[in-house]
């Protein structure tokens, strides 16, 4: 069974850092395309980033283009977000989402996506 664990969320400042881990384990972690989504209240799931399964190609919306960057560490099964320069608009809960695929769309969706982590809150406050 695939399982995804997030770690790394908090409370910062606006204009602050965070880096937000996620653990698979369950599946062939290193086939597959991985994202990492967010939803604040009253809104909608969102895409902030996902990467290829080998980690060449990253997707990210215009929201958090030049300040949240996505990796991956195949040896480990992780997945990372890193989040620089938060803004109060980023506050939200974050998920962590594996696809049974390693293509990712350009534009990551949740329906995309077959497995989740059960969120991680971060809050950025002004």
């Amino acid at each position: 069974q695939v399982q995804l664990v997030e770690s790394g969320g908090g409370s910062v400042q606006a204009g602050g850092s965070l880096r937000l881990s996620c653990v698979a384990s369950g599946y062939t972690y290193s086939s597959r395309c991985m994202g990492w989504f967010r939803q604040a209240p009253g809104k909608e799931r969102e895409g902030v980033a996902a990467i290829s399964a080998g980690g060449g190609r990253t997707y990210y919306p215009d929201s958090v283009k030049g300040r949240f960057t996505i990796s991956r560490d195949n040896s480990k099964n992780t997945v990372y977000l890193q989040m620089n320069s938060l803004k109060p608009e980023d506050t939200a809960m974050y998920y962590c989402a594996a696809r049974d695929d390693g293509y990712c769309y350009t534009t990551p969706a949740p329906n995309q996506f077959e497995h989740w982590g059960q969120g991680i809150l971060v809050t950025v406050s002004s």
